[in-house]
């Protein structure tokens, strides 16, 4: 019997960490941090504050550049969000970094009431969002967007690449108001700069034309639209894909437009539960329109997810490239 075996390359532990680059892809290091520190060079008024997680979420480029303007609360989600309020009443403009399960999950009560109600001006920027990370339901915020929408006020954003985040920086600091940010951390792809885009809060962006099919998308999968329109183009069938950096509020007219035109299936494509998110309230912001559209959604199943490599997980619950264009196919 033959001892060779002909197999895939064993995934190590590396692939269960929150890397969303392909291999050779272009890529920035830590684009919050980097525009953070580029930022409060001219906003004074700008705090970092953190719950044991600087270094995991690119804060610690602001702590070493602003010690003084940085502020490590240990691992006390609710105190965090507390005291950046309290900040935030002094008239400085906290951004606030942990990961996204701990911020929604855990400190949801002291966002709500102390940060929320009083419209203050707090950055909440979460790491780890959806499935960014392969370690088991205590780290996927497979729900984080969902349990933030019911919040009244509050601004919620999904970035796709290094570009859109970097520029959201600067403008949830211009936004008057509490921000939910989903973070993307590390080294992140670089996509958006093929578009001559630019971020805008409350603003979705049209980055390709199509006939046959619309991806409404947002945060990564943007970036795995971007990828399947490319692969479908090569069997003649045309993807227009509509990034929405920004979940709340929604760019509604610009959806609508979309949507709108005759003939083509609409996808949605998030990575974040079916409940809940970008999918869900593109559907009732349709229905309430009165547009009449094919419509299906690519997102993660109800359910608690498994623990893995992430390149498993996103072909096992849907959301890899291969995965988005195996399941327009199969609509079209």
């Amino acid at each position: 019997m033959s001892n060779t075996l002909t197999s895939k390359p064993r995934l190590t532990t590396s692939a269960m960490i929150a890397s969303i680059a392909d291999e050779g892809q272009e890529t920035r290091a830590a684009p919050f941090g980097h525009a953070l520190v580029d930022l409060a060079q001219q906003r004074p008024e700008i705090v970092g504050m953190t719950a044991d997680l600087a270094k995991y979420t690119d804060l610690h480029i602001f702590a070493n550049a602003f010690p003084q303007r940085f502020f490590q609360m240990g691992m006390a989600e609710q105190l965090l969000m507390g005291a950046a309020g309290g900040m935030a009443k002094e008239g400085f403009t906290p951004f606030v970094t942990t990961y996204a399960v701990f911020a929604t999950r855990r400190a949801y009560d002291f966002i709500h009431q102390v940060i929320a109600e009083e419209n203050l001006n707090v950055k909440i920027c979460a790491a780890l969002p959806g499935l960014t990370t392969g370690y088991g339901p205590s780290h996927q915020a497979t729900e984080d967007l969902a349990i933030m929408r019911g919040i009244p006020g509050m601004t919620i954003i999904d970035p796709c690449d290094a570009l859109d985040t970097a520029q959201a920086v600067t403008a949830i600091a211009d936004h008057q108001g509490p921000v939910y940010m989903r973070l993307l951390r590390g080294k992140v792809p670089v996509v958006l700069d093929k578009y001559d885009y630019q971020f805008e809060v409350g603003k979705a962006k049209l980055l390709e034309e199509g006939n046959e099919v619309l991806i409404i998308s947002s945060g990564i999968m943007t970036m795995r639209a971007l990828e399947a329109a490319a692969q479908l183009r090569k069997d003649n069938i045309g993807v227009a894909v509509l990034h929405v950096p920004t979940i709340k509020p929604l760019d509604e007219e610009t959806i609508v437009a979309q949507a709108s035109k005759p003939g083509r299936l609409v996808i949605t494509a998030e990575n974040h539960s079916a409940v809940g998110g970008l999918g869900e309230a593109v559907a009732a912001l349709l229905m309430r329109r009165g547009v009449r559209a094919q419509l299906d959604t690519v997102g993660l199943p109800d359910e608690f997810l498994l623990a893995g490599a992430l390149p498993t997980l996103h072909d096992r619950y849907g959301i890899s490239t291969a995965m988005m264009v195996q399941k327009i196919k199969s609509r079209l």
